[in-house]
C-alpha cells in the first residue's frame, strides 16, 4: 500500500480538480501562504478545514487523513474520454529540469539582452567618420548572431522538457514539496528582480531626455543617452526574463499560475501559431522600417506598443476558446 501524507493528498487532489493554491484557497476563504504551508507540511489544516477539503474534492475525511488509504478508489467516477494519461515525473527527472531552466533563465535574458543591445554601436559609432557607420553596423549584426544563438541554445536545452507546459503531470513522492521549497526560497530575490528590472526600464528614458535638453537632438552627448537608454532596457529585460523563466520551471512542476492542468487542456495550437506569426511580423516591420529610415533612436516604439496589443491578442484568443 503507497503510504501518502496529508501534504501530499492535497497538492494531488488540487491537481485533479485543475485548481491553483489561490483557487483552492479563496473556495475555502483562507490565505494562499496557508494552502502553501499545508502542501508543505508546515502545518496541518482543522477539522472544519478537513472538512471543508473532504467536500470540495469529494472524498472521505478517512481518505484524507489516513496515511495509509490511497487516493485512487475513491476518486469520483470520470467519464471515459480521450484524455491522455499523466506523465509521471520522478524526483530525478524534476532536479534535471530545475538544473536546465536555471541554465536557460540565464542563456535566454542573455540573448535578449544583446539583440537590445545591437543599436548601441549605431548610437555610439554613427557620428565617427568615416567608417562609423559601417562598423556600427558591423557590430550590430554580431550582437544579433549572438543573441539569437543564445536564445537558440537556451531553447534547445528546454526541448526535451516540453510536456511540463503540454501535458498534465504526476510528480513522484517528494518532488512537490522540494520544488515548493526552492520556490519559497527565491520568492524575495524573485520579487526584487522583477521590481528592478521594471525600475530600470522605466528609468531609461531620463538620460536621454536629459542630455537632449540640454546639449540638443543632434549632439552626440544625445546619442550617448540613447544608447544609456538602451542598456539601461537591456539589463532590466534580463533581469525580468531570467526570473521570469525561474519562477516558470518551479510553476510547470508544480502545475500553477499559466501551466495549471484546465489552462493546458484550453490551449490550442491555432493560438500559439498566430501568437508567433503576430511576433515574427512585428519583428520584421522593426528591420524594414529601421533600415529604411535609419531612424533606429525612435523605432524602438513597436516593441512596447506590440507588447500591449499581444496581450489584448491572448485574451481576445483565450476568449474565443483559440
Amino acid at each position: 500500500v503507497q503510504i501518502m501524507i496529508l501534504a501530499d493528498k492535497i497538492i494531488e487532489l488540487r491537481k485533479q480538480a485543475g485548481m491553483s493554491q489561490e483557487e483552492l484557497a479563496e473556495k475555502m476563504n483562507v490565505s494562499r501562504q496557508s494552502v502553501s504551508k499545508w502542501e508543505g507540511a508546515q502545518s496541518t489544516p482543522d477539522l472544519n478545514r478537513i472538512l471543508q477539503l473532504s467536500e470540495i474534492f469529494g472524498v472521505s475525511t478517512d481518505t484524507l487523513l489516513k496515511d495509509e488509504l490511497d487516493l485512487a478508489p475513491v476518486l469520483p467516477d470520470v467519464p471515459d474520454t480521450t484524455e491522455p494519461p499523466l506523465r509521471h515525473v520522478s524526483m530525478e527527472e524534476a532536479n534535471a529540469f530545475l538544473s536546465v531552466n536555471s541554465k536557460a533563465a540565464l542563456l535566454i535574458p542573455l540573448g535578449i539582452a544583446c539583440s537590445i543591445c545591437c543599436v548601441i554601436p549605431g548610437c555610439l559609432l554613427e557620428h565617427i567618420k568615416p567608417f562609423g557607420e559601417l562598423l556600427s553596423f558591423v557590430m550590430m549584426f554580431i550582437l544579433i548572431a549572438a543573441g539569437v544563438s543564445l536564445i537558440l541554445v537556451g531553447a534547445h536545452f528546454q526541448k526535451p522538457y516540453e510536456y511540463l507546459e503540454k501535458e498534465g503531470i504526476d510528480t513522484a513522492y517528494g518532488v512537490s514539496g522540494m520544488v515548493r521549497e526552492r520556490q519559497n526560497a527565491c520568492k524575495v530575490q524573485h520579487l526584487a528582480e522583477l521590481i528592478c528590472g521594471i525600475v530600470l526600464c522605466i528609468l531609461s528614458f531620463i538620460p536621454v531626455a536629459v542630455l537632449s535638453t540640454v546639449f540638443g537632438d543632434e549632439s552626440y552627448a544625445a546619442a550617448c543617452g540613447g544608447a544609456i537608454l538602451f542598456s539601461m532596457i537591456a539589463a532590466g529585460a534580463f533581469l525580468i526574463v531570467r526570473t521570469a523563466i525561474r519562477n516558470a520551471g518551479f510553476e510547470k512542476l508544480l502545475e500553477e499560475g499559466g501551466y495549471t492542468r484546465a489552462e493546458k487542456a484550453s490551449q490550442n495550437s491555432v493560438g500559439h501559431t498566430i501568437i508567433r506569426v503576430y511576433w515574427l511580423v512585428v519583428v520584421a516591420g522593426y528591420l524594414a522600417y529601421s533600415f529604411i529610415t535609419n531612424d533606429w533612436g525612435r523605432s524602438w516604439i513597436v516593441f512596447p506598443v506590440a507588447g500591449v496589443l499581444c496581450g489584448a491578442l491572448c485574451a481576445i484568443l483565450k476568449h474565443t476558446g483559440r
